[in-house]
């Protein structure tokens, strides 16, 4: 998976950028190495705005793109955030995608049954 690491009003140190490598090292196991993953963090100017800190996450993966966005106090608590929202939706699109080739190969693998869903009796 390939990370990229943006940074508005803000720079992005070393410290956070291997924060963030080793939060979403999780889900870098579980989807494509071509996928890519895009992580801009914002640190608002607002001082009554007490969740100054946001991340927004985006991963681009074959076919479908997941997004997860979380504002808080500190920059490490949103990038935490965000990725234990966009491994659980990880986790739920990986799930979808193998329960859908099971019933399809299901559907293929019962006698008298075409591929197309009409009966071979037809």
């Amino acid at each position: 998976m390939q990370i990229e690491v943006k940074g508005r009003h803000m720079a992005i140190s070393d410290e956070i950028r291997e924060h963030v490598e080793k939060r979403f090292a999780k889900v870098g196991k579980q989807v494509s190495e071509l996928a890519e993953l895009e992580v801009e963090l914002t640190q608002e100017q607002n001082p009554s705005n007490p969740d100054a800190f946001r991340a927004e996450v985006t991963l681009r993966l074959k076919g479908t793109t997941l997004r997860a966005c979380d504002s808080s106090r500190d920059m490490a608590h949103s990038i935490n955030l965000c990725a234990e929202e966009l491994a659980i939706q990880v986790k739920r699109h990986r799930d979808k995608r193998r329960k859908r080739r099971e019933s399809r190969q299901a559907a293929t693998e019962q006698p008298g049954i075409a591929p197309g869903g009409m009966s071979a009796a037809m």
